[in-house]
């Protein structure tokens, strides 16, 4: 059995979560999640503007912070924190942990090969809408292929303390020490889906040990100190979710349950890059405090096709909010959304949404809200986004004049002017699995 810990959910998460499931107690892998789809463009921004950037630098200080308790205890830790530079981000840990070895694997990265892609005849339509790839081939800003686990099974075998990756399936991070270890093949599919599945629960960090939870979440434990989830895996694939003891918040079967729904799409067709699995197969069972055993899981061959996640330029956007205080507070919001429309269509600025907001109202459940009579305040926010960023940048000088020129009782307004900021946009894609080829290096 070996215990796999996963201490990120996402780029941002809690900082501490890492360090405390180190020194929680015993585990033998640390995997830490950082990438979404929108922070891969963030990252080659990053990379175009410092070509020694595009990676998590949350992560190299995190290792050199944790590096002498890695090796004392001889925790393996697998990321995807390489984000759009993994040898970079690898430089840096070696910097700031010079006792660690470190290796990466590449190939995800297939931005400079588009071209190459669509002189072979891929279209790279877009799974949601179809349309291909060249509709939008001049903005495109990062594209990234999800690898499996095996790559990363492969980095683990030259014995490196630290694996970094790019784009890879987020649940591959806690099947590939489970590949490695226990000499799992391509054609182990039962296995393999079990791991897929065991990753899935872990992937999202506390979301599964109690946070962000529907379940009588009034009467969660310790939220402050809420304990990060850790799998103990089995040869034969079965695992136990589990948790460090004296941590907070919980984990049993409601929980996990939750977590299993969180992106699946068909739930009998789960497909990752490695395997496909059957989530209706899934057994789950309560065998203790803070233990719920998973068994029992299907799976079947990979997949044809990889996907592909690309990112492109979408245009311009900007949001500027004020707040109205009682009374009267929702007229005197709904009163500045008109004057400010109304100054917009004056000026002859044309975007291709303008959208509105009353949070305190509205905001979050639309016309599902139950009504709101007479609130102590209302903070209205009002969106524009278009492809004219000279038009997006004169609306954000349309809110502030509000605060004397509009109802009375305007404030929350400190902050100024909104930012105009670049949208990007997510276009999901296929690439035969054949033209991806990973390799690893280790890292000196």
């Amino acid at each position: 059995m070996i215990r796999i810990a996963n201490g990120q959910g996402f780029w941002g998460d809690w900082l501490e979560a890492p360090v405390r499931l180190v020194d929680g107690g015993p585990i033998d892998y640390l995997t830490l999640d950082y990438l979404a789809e929108v922070t891969m463009s963030i990252l080659q921004k990053q990379r175009q503007a410092d070509p020694q950037l595009g990676f998590a630098r949350d992560f190299p200080p995190l290792i050199g912070r944790i590096a002498k308790k890695l090796q004392e205890r001889r925790i393996k830790v697998v990321a995807n924190a390489g984000g759009v530079n993994p040898v970079a981000c690898a430089r840096a840990v070696r910097k700031a942990a010079p006792g660690l070895k470190v290796a990466v694997v590449l190939g995800d990265d297939v931005l400079d090969r588009i071209d190459d892609f669509l002189g072979k005849g891929f279209e790279m339509r877009n799974i949601d809408t179809g349309e291909p790839l060249a509709t939008i081939r001049d903005r495109i800003l990062s594209a990234n292929v999800y690898i499996g686990a095996f790559p990363l099974a492969e980095a683990l075998a030259t014995g490196a303390d630290v694996v970094i990756c790019g784009r890879c399936a987020d649940a591959a991070l806690v099947l590939a020490p489970m590949i490695h270890r226990f000499g799992w093949t391509p054609d182990d599919w039962d296995k393999l889906a079990s791991g897929i599945v065991a990753g899935h629960i872990i992937e999202c960090g506390a979301q599964c040990s109690g946070g962000n939870c529907q379940v009588d979440w009034q009467n969660m434990p310790d939220f402050a100190n809420i304990g990060y989830p850790i799998v103990e895996a089995e040869p034969d694939g079965g695992f136990v979710v589990t948790k460090h003891p004296d941590t907070g918040g919980r984990i049993d079967s409601h929980g996990v349950k939750e977590q299993l729904l969180y992106e699946i799409g068909d739930p009998r067709q789960y497909i990752t890059p490695d395997v496909v699995a059957d989530f209706t197969s899934i057994q789950l069972e309560d065998t203790g405090p803070d233990r719920v055993r998973g068994f029992g899981v299907r799976g079947g061959a990979r997949p044809p096709m990889l996907k592909a996640s690309i990112s492109y330029d979408a245009g311009w956007k900007a949001s500027g909010t004020l707040v109205y205080s009682w009374p009267q507070a929702v007229e005197k919001a709904r009163v500045a959304d008109r004057i400010t429309r109304q100054r917009l269509e004056q000026l002859g600025l044309h975007f291709d949404e303008i959208h509105s907001e009353y949070f305190g109202v509205n905001a979050c459940h639309g016309p599902a809200a139950r009504p709101v009579h007479d609130p102590p305040e209302v903070q209205v926010r009002i969106s524009v986004r278009g492809s004219d960023k000279r038009a997006v940048d004169r609306f954000t000088r349309e809110m502030i004049p509000l605060v004397l020129t509009g109802p009375p009782g305007g404030t929350g307004y400190g902050e100024g002017r909104p930012e105009v900021r670049q949208i990007v946009a997510y276009w999901p894609a296929l690439i035969p699995r054949g033209e991806i080829r990973t390799r690893v290096e280790v890292v000196e």
